[in-house]
């Protein structure tokens, strides 16, 4: 039976209820790992044409970081040309072609900036608002706040997570009740084909025999419960994930198996073509888990070293390759999404743990981290179409305009949720904790 990690989707449909009406009902996210170099994606900037080659003094955060200076660098012009896309003429770099159709369905944040510097630090804050402490990621948050919108399948479920950089805690449950932590459907390196719930099926035992079986361990479980500690959450995970394994077993595997899915949907997505196929599968499964009632879906694009997939510190030209494995992908899926009605009620977040530098680092052929200002995008779920919010500065660097913290887009995302970040607190070690901290605040103009 699939005990381990079964638990996200212990809370049932009677659970917690919204603090306001909703604009959306689930979100996927689609986690970039290594950090996107927004000025040669969305963030369109001239003076970096103007300048390039030029050599010229910015504050590095890890070079002030050691020294309390700036340093000099190479300015390093965009590697894809820009053009206008759409009604609205949003600039977009040739990186995106296929998602540069949907400008117009997108709302890009290009304020954001960030805690931490390195990759784990600041995808830790990304999953949990945390740079190092222990904390609840945002889908368990967002579990505890709304609970399961399907009672017979996981609630918070994580396509090919990474074994680094966080690891499971961007998708555990920390000190919230274990009910609320993640279901990680495969692993990065995995091919996604391979990804599913293990041990679903028992092909030895006739459906009457494991109804008795079942039936015994609900009542042994239930007499472990009544004379269990209270307040013992691992005991209650592991019973509701029995109670969950039993469900799943009849509702799980034709939600993963995209074999009935029709050949266009296929070739939409990508899949069977290189190099698609694997984050193209990765897509048409977080629609199928979106569309079956799964609050909480994160899908990664990433791998299991310490240096992810779009760190490209030495060699700019990969984010090419990266780009041709993604863009089909997602742009299906928004377009799917679109489709079936979807979109209205789904937040779908694209983006990674930061951006990239302007200049090249060390003087070389690629970016160094950039957590001071940077891209992301969100579309569906009640927020502005295609508009464009905040900036960064000429060379993309620092966030200036309308800045965006990451507590801010958590604090927004949750309020389309329904949710009230300053209420979704959860008592521990003597004080209420939240997703947000003592921080952020609804960044109202995204919302339509």
């Amino acid at each position: 039976m699939a005990l381990a990690g079964m638990a996200g989707g212990a809370q049932s449909k009677s659970g917690p209820h919204p603090h306001h009406a909703p604009r959306a009902k689930r979100v996927i996210f689609l986690f970039m790992a290594g950090g996107v170099s927004h000025v040669d994606s969305f963030d369109y900037k001239p003076r970096l044409l103007k300048d390039n080659g030029r050599v010229m003094s910015f504050d590095d955060a890890r070079i002030v970081a050691k020294t309390g200076m700036g340093a000099p660098q190479r300015v390093m012009k965009p590697l894809w040309d820009f053009n206008q896309h759409g009604e609205t003429g949003k600039w977009c770099s040739e990186l995106f072609p296929h998602m540069n159709r949907h400008a117009d369905e997108l709302t890009f944040i290009h304020s954001m900036h960030t805690n931490g510097v390195a990759h784990g630090p600041a995808t830790l804050f990304m999953h949990t608002g945390t740079t190092n402490f222990i904390r609840p990621s945002m889908g368990s948050w967002v579990m505890y706040g709304l609970g399961a919108e399907n009672e017979n399948l996981p609630g918070f479920v994580t396509l090919s997570p990474s074994l680094g950089n966080g690891g499971p805690r961007n998708y555990g449950n920390a000190f919230l009740p274990a009910i609320y932590q993640g279901t990680p459907l495969g692993r990065a390196g995995q091919p996604a084909r391979e990804a599913g719930i293990k041990n679903i099926t028992n092909s030895f035992w006739r459906p009457e025999d494991q109804r008795r079986q079942f039936d015994l361990l609900r009542t042994l479980n239930e007499q472990q419960r009544l004379s269990s500690v209270p307040g013992d959450t691992e005991l209650e995970a592991v019973i509701e994930s029995y109670e969950l394994a039993w469900r799943l077993q009849n509702h799980a595997p034709e939600t993963v198996d995209i074999s009935d899915e029709s050949a266009t949907t296929l070739q939409m997505y990508g899949i069977n073509e290189t190099p698609t196929d694997n984050f193209g599968r990765q897509c048409l499964m977080a629609r199928r888990l979106a569309e079956a009632g799964v609050r909480y879906i994160q899908v990664n694009y990433s791998d299991n070293s310490n240096n992810p997939a779009w760190d490209q510190h030495s060699n700019m030209p990969k984010h090419a390759d990266h780009a041709a494995a993604v863009d089909k992908p997602v742009a299906a899926l928004l377009a799917d999404l679109k489709a079936r009605g979807l979109l209205e009620d789904t937040i779908v977040w694209w983006g990674g743990e930061f951006g990239r530098t302007p200049y090249a680092q060390s003087n070389g052929t690629g970016r160094d981290h950039n957590p001071q200002g940077f891209t992301v995008w969100v579309a569906g779920g009640g927020f502005k179409p295609g508009y464009s919010h905040g900036a960064t500065d000429e060379f993309g660097q620092h966030a200036v305009e309308d800045k965006v913290h990451m507590h801010d887009l958590h604090a927004t995302i949750l309020h389309q949720l329904g949710i009230d970040h300053e209420r979704l607190t959860f008592p521990y070690a003597g004080r209420n904790f939240r997703l947000t901290d003592v921080e952020g605040h609804v960044v109202k103009e995204l919302i339509a």
